[in-house]
């Protein structure tokens, strides 16, 4: 029997990983601008190719905490990305979902995250840049998986309001102040 031919489930775990990576917000926008220097698609395959061997070689499989490290730390090594909006956890959680989805025979998983990857292959990921006092910040809208705590709400931003002007007292030719007298309702 040929040994290097991959078993069916880690072909499968492996599109869906591959998948799974091309939608989170922060790598594509990190492929887009080529902040992993001129090979940065090539970087997210092999990105899913440790990911893949991480499932395949460690007995217990890794758990969701050890992913979100190992994508953290790849993206700060190949991207020179710091990732702080917590879209790497829900990344990592789907991995593992998607692990154990493809141990037990299933497929859903793999086939909505191919889906999804489809309709945003072509697409640039929407960002939308936020100054908040001296830094900047990223809020990518893409993301699919709500990134938040449960039962935690985005706190709203103060709108500036305007105020209604005063009446100014007239003025006439002479310099005179015009006294108004209040009327009644």
């Amino acid at each position: 029997m040929n040994t290097d031919t991959p078993r069916p489930s880690s072909v499968l775990f492996a599109r869906g990983v591959i998948a799974r990576l091309s939608i989170w917000s922060t790598l594509r926008v990190a492929v887009l601008e080529n902040w992993g220097g001129p090979g940065a698609a090539e970087k997210r395959i092999w990105l899913a190719g440790v990911v893949v061997d991480a499932f395949e070689e460690q007995n217990p499989p890794p758990d969701d905490q050890y992913i979100e490290e190992l994508l953290l730390q790849v993206m700060q090594d190949e991207y020179e990305v710091s990732v702080e909006d917590g879209s790497a956890e829900s990344v990592a959680i789907d991995i593992v979902r998607i692990w154990e989805e493809v141990t037990s025979g299933k497929q859903d998983l793999v086939v909505k995250f191919e889906d999804l990857a489809d309709k945003l292959k072509d697409k640039k990921p929407v960002i939308e840049q936020q100054v908040v006092g001296d830094e900047e910040e990223w809020d990518d809208e893409e993301d699919e998986e709500s990134d938040d705590e449960e039962g935690e709400e985005d706190e709203p931003v103060p709108q500036l309001v305007e105020r209604p002007k005063k009446n100014e007292p007239e003025v006439d030719e002479d310099g005179f102040t015009l006294v108004k007298g209040k009327s009644r309702r």
